[in-house]
């Protein structure tokens, strides 16, 4: 018998109880994505493995290499062969995420036919799909991953959905339509809205296309709704549960979307070519972006360190600046060619009135320069800065989940934009750390005076670190940032404690753990720590046996000697005075999640959304697993960050390393997200299971706030988001404040009022001037807050200005036609 504490307290569970609750949590869970059939996330995941591979083994024979081709094809696999092995963990969080931007469309546009090719809307369909790979295109070309990443998701689930939907699988062909990736050729012989295609069936629908549309060879695609049973005349229907369609004649449907719908027993051969039109789709995309591009865009020759610095350029931060840049210089310089060499780099300078821009790029040697020519001189010396608003551009232009480092001597002058700052490092998942040089910092002195207090919050929040220290001693502290700033990097423990109290916290290390780090913050804080053998050392020892540890004022870092030591650590605090506490390591085990809402109609899935989850009722994760694909999570945990109780989740296995996570009841305060799990093996040692803790604090909230992107955002245009504010509430009045990162002029409500069914509705409408450039990517956070009870809650989204796509040569040469015999007719008329 193995057994387990939970989430760094006194408290244990027994290996083999984990084991029958993980066998109850799958009998009450339920399904939600198909094990039976081939999803929009296989089929997407593979594509991209399989497109990849062919990039990478290309451009290493161009280098004179040998390309081992990887078998079985996994993630981790195909990081090796492209001889990047610590490229795997973001390789399987992009294909993640390109694969919740695909499930979004399903649960986002259920009643639009033009995102399935529902309904015979192929040319709206193709539309779609053709800015959508503009899209993808101009993005790339500025850069900007996340959105290129967003908008493929959201571009392939139409792609995939055309071999499912329509009956081009029925008409006998097994290659991609090449037609729809390519917007220069017309869609030919589609089937007009009075051409009957379809007849009734009942159980089994085979055959029920019409066999003048076989022969005629003609296209046409099932109408679906869940509101109106009203199609024209003699249409297939898509068919299922919820398409109220197929109840009239011709009744059934030809959709191919599982092994048990109307037309299942062509699913698996609809899915091949769905995959291979998908891959043509990433070849097209290869062709404009070129090989290094397209594999940036994947994560492959990436690691997931990011050094991105926020620095206050007033005229009291000479010494500051300089310490900037010679942090710099060194963690270039010594990571060049290396696995943890940055794959972005942001930085963003403030001062007061002003702050930015943003310089932002990949290269290592123009950040270098940008950061030499920071120089101290803007604003008065100590005074209010705009730090605020300098955070809040670099988090909008960082990668999700990066390391930020903000280095001030002032209190911020922006505090409102606290909230704002909140809600981007809850959605992009990063890590805030503020290095504070403020000249009144002494050994003594409490971190709760207010001029830091907004810094600690924030930092707090995100995980990160708030370390007072005078800029003398500068050097000490930024020894972190190099830490920190690295590839696979990974939470193992974290609390907070406020009042602090005397406390023994445990922590799990498992055998992929290397250079593990603790880092704490607070006054007056002693504490030992003591390793699986049973050795010791108090914090009172910088150098002992176990342990090399630097206290710097509030700020204490401990360097475990022997990382490699698994199993059961723990670290005892003595102490009345607050604190943090982290317990970081590099290991290429981790998680990542989102909190999702699931459906099951037209059939089930889920969406991610960008808000904070609702406090009355359950919540539900979407869990993702990151590492060699054997691990295996067993307890997920909401733990409260007061520390005083956790909310246990039951989980579902999904497939490729997914789990749904269904929690009944959420912390009413802050919480992590804590996983504990298992490698695959035969052994039941503590060596084998492992402990991961999110580092960002999350929050429920009484209302939900979701947004919507709608159609397309051009230059010089006024584009509408429109937004819902819904709660079990009447009447209540909500203020409302939005924010987007361009800066552009934008107009919203500043307050509402739910009605009686305790919604509202509202519109932010926003403009990008003539000269945005396509692919500028736009982050807006919409935020809306409760007056009485200061309950808060916000919308993210993630936006591009895109570019206006031409029509196709038939269609524009028609177009033209059209033009002249009107204008002919006009002349004659007249």
């Amino acid at each position: 018998m193995v057994l387990r504490r939970i989430v760094g307290t006194d408290r244990w569970i027994e290996a083999d109880d984990l084991s029958d609750r993980e066998c109850e949590m799958n009998i009450q869970a339920f399904k939600v994505i198909s094990t039976s059939s081939n999803t929009h996330q296989n089929i997407t995941r593979a594509a991209i493995l399989q497109k990849s591979a062919d990039v990478c083994r290309d451009l290493i024979l161009q280098q004179g290499r040998n390309f081992v081709q990887p078998d079985p094809l996994t993630a981790e696999s195909l990081a090796e062969a492209c001889r990047s092995p610590a490229s795997a963990s973001i390789l399987q969080f992009i294909i993640s995420y390109v694969s919740i931007r695909n499930a979004y469309v399903d649960g986002r546009h259920v009643l639009n036919p033009q995102y399935h090719f529902d309904d015979e809307s192929f040319e709206q369909a193709r539309n779609l799909i053709t800015q959508g790979v503009s899209d993808v295109k101009t993005s790339l070309k500025q850069k900007n991953y996340w959105y290129a990443r967003q908008r493929l998701g959201e571009t392939l689930h139409t792609l995939q959905d055309f071999y499912s939907h329509s009956n081009w699988i029925e008409l006998g062909n097994r290659s991609p339509y090449s037609t729809l990736i390519k917007p220069s050729l017309p869609l030919d012989n589609l089937a007009d809205v009075k051409t009957p295609t379809c007849s009734s069936c009942n159980d089994n629908c085979t055959g029920n296309i019409l066999e003048t549309i076989i022969t005629q060879k003609k296209l046409t695609s099932g109408y679906f709704s869940l509101l109106s049973p009203n199609k024209p005349k003699g249409k297939c229907s898509h068919g299922g549960p919820g398409d109220l369609t197929s109840l009239v004649t011709p009744k059934g449907g030809i959709n191919k979307d599982g092994t048990t719908t109307a037309h299942g027993s062509l699913h698996f051969v609809a899915a091949d070519v769905a995959t291979a039109a998908t891959r043509d789709l990433l070849q097209d995309i290869r062709d404009t972006a070129g090989n290094i591009e397209f594999l940036r865009l994947m994560g492959i020759f990436q690691s997931s360190a990011v050094l991105c610095f926020v620095v206050d350029t007033s005229a009291s931060m000479t010494e500051e600046i300089a310490e900037v840049k010679r942090i710099t210089s060194f963690i270039i310089d010594s990571r060049q060619g290396t696995m943890d060499e940055p794959s972005a780099y942001v930085l963003v300078p403030f001062n007061d009135p002003g702050f930015g821009p943003v310089y932002k790029t990949t290269d290592p040697d123009v950040f270098k320069t940008e950061v030499n020519a920071l120089s101290a001189g803007g604003g008065g010396a100590d005074d209010p800065e705009m730090s605020l608003s300098g955070l809040w551009l670099a988090l909008a232009a960082a990668p999700v989940a990066s390391e930020v480092f903000l280095f001030t001597d002032a209190e911020p002058k922006d505090t409102e934009m606290k909230i704002t700052v909140l809600a981007l490092i809850e959605s992009t998942k990063s890590t805030v750390n503020f290095v504070l040089t403020n000249p009144l910092t002494n050994t003594t002195r409490s971190l709760s005076n207010p001029v830091n207090q907004v810094y600690e919050d924030l930092a707090v929040a995100s995980g990160g670190l708030a370390i007072e220290i005078p800029n003398q001693l500068l050097a000490n502290a930024t020894s972190a940032i190099n830490d920190t700033s690295i590839s696979s990097l990974v939470t193992i423990l974290q609390a907070v404690r406020d009042p602090g109290t005397a406390e023994p916290f445990y922590f799990l290390v498992d055998s992929s753990v290397r250079n593990l780090m603790v880092y704490i913050t607070g006054n007056s804080t002693q504490f030992t720590i003591t390793a699986p053998s049973g050795q010791s050392q108090s914090s009172g020892q910088s150098d002992g046996s176990l342990a090399v540890i630097q206290s710097v004022v509030n700020f204490h870092m401990v360097q475990i000697k022997n990382s490699s030591q698994p199993g059961w650590w723990s670290i005892y605090m003595n102490t009345t005075q607050p604190y943090t506490l982290k317990v970081t390591g590099k290991s290429s085990i981790n998680f990542q999640f989102d909190f999702v809402e699931v459906y099951q109609v037209p059939h089930p899935g889920y969406t991610v959304f960008k808000s904070r989850p609702r406090s009355n009722g359950n919540v539900t994760l979407l869990l993702s697993m990151l590492g060699s694909g054997s691990e295996v999570p067993t307890v997920v945990l909401l733990v409260e960050a007061s520390g005083s109780g956790f909310h246990t989740g039951l989980l579902e296995d999904v497939g490729n390393g997914d789990y749904l996570v269904t929690v009944t009841t959420v912390p009413k305060g802050e919480f992590f997200v804590h996983v504990i799990g298992q490698t695959n093996s035969s052994s039941t040692s503590d060596y084998n299971f492992f402990q991961r803790q999110s580092s960002t604090r999350h929050r429920a909230s009484s209302f939900s706030v979701t947004a919507e992107r709608n159609g397309t955002w051009f230059p010089g245009q006024l584009f509408s988001i429109p937004f819902t504010v819904a709660t079990s509430n009447s009447y209540s009045k909500y203020t409302v404040t939005a924010r987007n990162s361009g800066q552009y002029n934008m107009t919203f409500p500043s307050s509402l009022t739910t009605g009686s069914d305790g919604g509202a509705n509202g519109v932010v409408e926003l403009s990008a001037p003539d000269s945005a450039t396509a692919g500028t990517e736009v982050i807006l956070t919409i935020e809306v807050t409760k007056p009485e009870t200061n309950d808060t809650n916000y919308a993210f989204l993630r936006l591009a200005v895109s570019r206006a796509v031409a029509p196709p040569a038939g269609l524009a040469l028609s177009l033209w036609l059209s033009a002249g015999t009107l204008l002919i007719g006009l002349v004659i008329n007249k």
